[in-house]
């Protein structure tokens, strides 16, 4: 069996919603280094907050700068040179990119893309290779109406999901896209490749457009998951000519091609480090969780959160998502979304809890479980699931004791004390979650939860989730998994490059994962079966009210 270089190094990066990390794992997949460059803070020039422009003249249109990601690109490399990184041994890079958003190359932008100046830093050349200077991305929810005309014209919403893994969503490339061609013609017509975030980066790496790979390529409501190629139809439903300014499709483990001679020169890579192919942020967790059991799953808490598990028989609904799995040619991952995760969170830690995490542990701990029947919705931004506006909502059962819903009536008031804010936002969230998770077919109660993302290194948080879905709960080593599993992807990608053929990831790590940084530990234990038998009760009664909140206020 091929194995990985001794003293070889690999790479992972993970461009996400507010920064952008690095990771570097060596041969033995332990952690060598890593460094982060946070866009508000470091990049303050382009003015982002959150690491993003909101549209108040657009409903629901948020953006990111194309530009800031590629100054990221060079400062963080700049960061890692000063480490003492020796750049000459890694050996393959690969990369994670927040998922669905998409960049805009202008015509005749890959011969500016092919003959970078290594003198000069990459954002003083690519200034003028883009038709549209933002990126519309995951957090966007200005494309209702696209989203309405793409599932009229496959045949409906659920012909789409079975078609594409989704149902239409605003956040979605293919209805983004849409709308670009419908509202600005101009900067559709002057686009010559299209991106996504993933893509991107890794044509920056390479000097050239790279594949969107299948994985990223299944958030986009554009590709059949059955046959892993571009939908005609959904092609067609979208915009003209869009698979010539797509290009084609590539395996999540194929390689994208050398490291451009631009980076080779400034910085020192070997010439002949591969680029693998990069896909999105949740498909890379899944690799970096090394989640491999259809019995688990995983919940990434980030400025996004989602719930995510392995299944060899994907079964689109209506709500959730389907993507190929990007380290199992014949698998897939099935996902929930939800938008409002840790900013949402903090808007309540800083009205109610002094703007401390300290306080809000404190107040989570002494309020008891089930929360005396306060159930809270929290909608910082338009929520993907379910469906809702912006907006607070908070209800109290009445004689709620979680032994039966008999004559159980939700009363609305306009807030809650501070303590039962902090607990009614934590279990507001995964008490859906769970909802969501077993309507979907999930696995309830799950094997394991390996929790993960910047709120998993929360304590009092991971003894909810236990509590709520009744299973241990997990975390790895490091909370940024996206990045870690980039860097096993890249180690991973070399791997079939080598062997001239798909390799199972688990070689990489078989009979040695307690020894390596992507090992995992028991960070919280189910709660008592009547506790979750009790949550069961208030989850049935969260998910009724939430499906009048849809009915009365809902966007789809």
């Amino acid at each position: 069996m091929e194995e990985l270089p001794h003293d070889s190094l690999f790479l992972g990066f993970d461009s996400s919603t507010q920064s952008l990390k690095a990771t570097v794992l060596d041969s033995n997949l332990n952690l060598v280094t890593s460094e982060v460059v946070h866009f508000d803070s470091q990049l303050p020039h382009y003015k982002t907050k959150e690491g993003v422009y909101r549209d108040a003249s657009d409903n629901g249109r948020i953006v990111s700068p194309t530009l800031m990601w590629v100054e990221a690109l060079d400062l963080v490399l700049q960061k890692l040179s000063k480490s003492n990184l020796d750049f000459g041994k890694i050996a393959a890079i690969s990369g994670s990119g927040q998922q669905h958003g998409s960049v805009y190359w202008k015509n005749g932008s890959s011969a500016i893309l092919s003959s970078l100046d290594p003198s000069k830093p990459l954002v003083d050349q690519l200034g003028d290779a883009f038709s549209t200077k933002e990126s519309p991305i995951w957090m966007d929810s200005s494309t209702t109406e696209q989203c309405r005309e793409i599932e009229k014209a496959v045949g409906g919403a659920l012909e789409l999901s079975r078609l594409t893994g989704s149902c239409a969503h605003e956040r979605y490339t293919g209805p983004q896209i849409r709308k670009i061609f419908l509202k600005q013609p101009e900067i559709y017509n002057q686009t010559e490749r299209i991106s996504l975030v993933s893509s991107f980066m890794a044509s920056l790496l390479i000097g050239s457009y790279a594949c969107i790979d299948e994985t990223d390529g299944a958030g986009m409501n554009l590709m059949d998951i059955k046959q892993r190629a571009w939908s005609k139809i959904a092609l067609e439903a979208t915009a003209p000519i869009l698979e010539e300014k797509l290009g084609k499709l590539a395996p999540a483990h194929a390689v994208a091609g050398f490291i451009a001679p631009y980076f080779v020169e400034r910085f020192h890579f070997n010439k002949n480090c591969l680029i693998v192919q990069w896909s999105g942020d949740n498909p890379n967790s899944l690799a970096g969780l090394t989640l491999s059991t259809p019995g688990d799953l995983a919940i990434s808490l980030g400025t996004s959160d989602t719930v995510f598990g392995i299944t060899k028989d994907p079964q689109p609904r209506l709500e959730g998502h389907v993507f190929p799995n990007p380290v199992d040619t014949e698998g897939y991952m099935v996902m929930l979304c939800y938008k409002n995760g840790s900013l949402t969170r903090e808007v309540v830690r800083n009205r109610c809890a002094k703007e401390s995490w300290e306080v809000f542990n404190e107040f989570l701990e002494k309020t008891p479980p089930l929360n005396g029947g306060k159930i809270g919705f929290y909608y910082k931004d338009h929520e993907i699931l379910p469906p809702l506006p912006v907006g607070f909502h908070r209800y109290i059962l009445q004689g709620f004791t979680g032994e039966n819903l008999d004559g159980i009536n939700e009363c609305e008031v306009e807030e809650f004390d501070p303590s039962s804010e902090v607990r009614a936002v934590i279990e507001g969230q995964f008490l859906s979650m769970r909802g969501h998770a077993e309507r979907f077919g999930m696995p309830s109660p799950p094997k394991r939860i390996i929790a993960t993302g910047g709120a998993s290194a929360n304590h009092s948080i991971l003894k909810s989730i236990a509590s709520i879905f009744g299973c241990d709960v997990y975390t790895v080593q490091r909370p940024d998994s996206a990045s870690l599993g980039a860097a096993l992807r890249a180690a991973h990608g070399w791997l079939c490059n080598k062997s001239g053929k798909f390799m199972p990831i688990s070689f990489l790590y078989k009979d040695k994962l307690e020894n390596t940084s992507l090992s995992c530990k028991l960070a919280a234990s189910a709660a008592d079966k009547p506790l979750v038998s009790k949550y069961g009760l208030l989850m049935k009664k969260r998910m009724e009210i939430e499906k009048h909140l849809v009915q009365k206020l809902g966007r789809a």
